[in-house]
């Protein structure tokens, strides 16, 4: 059995070939209409597409706009490895971490 390298372990062209096999693992389940797994695979999309960027290009205290949900934002709070803990305006006012590649950076 072959152990799975994690995506901090991943070089970028095996971020990239991942990504790429994701997408078309998402792409066959939505055809099917198996939403749960096309769920999954998205998410596991955005966590690696998260192994791509730089962490430093977001700070803690400002206002991001999120990608899967334009005209929603997220306050930074800190930021751990890929992930970026805060709150949504207009959310629940609950912590809650994202990947960083689920913010827009030009906001």
């Amino acid at each position: 059995m072959k152990q799975e390298k994690r995506y901090s372990e991943m070089e970028e062209i095996e971020l990239k070939q991942e990504i790429a096999q994701l997408r078309e693992k998402a792409r066959k389940a939505e055809q099917l209409g198996i939403v749960n797994e096309f769920a999954v695979y998205e998410r596991r999309v955005s966590m690696a597409q998260a192994y791509l960027m730089n962490p430093d290009d977001f700070k803690p205290g400002k206002m991001y706009e999120l990608k899967t949900d334009p005209g929603q934002y997220f306050k930074v709070d800190y930021l751990n490895g890929v992930f970026a803990w805060g709150y949504r305006l207009n959310g629940d006012g609950k912590e809650e971490g994202i990947p960083i590649s689920l913010l827009n950076k030009g906001v």
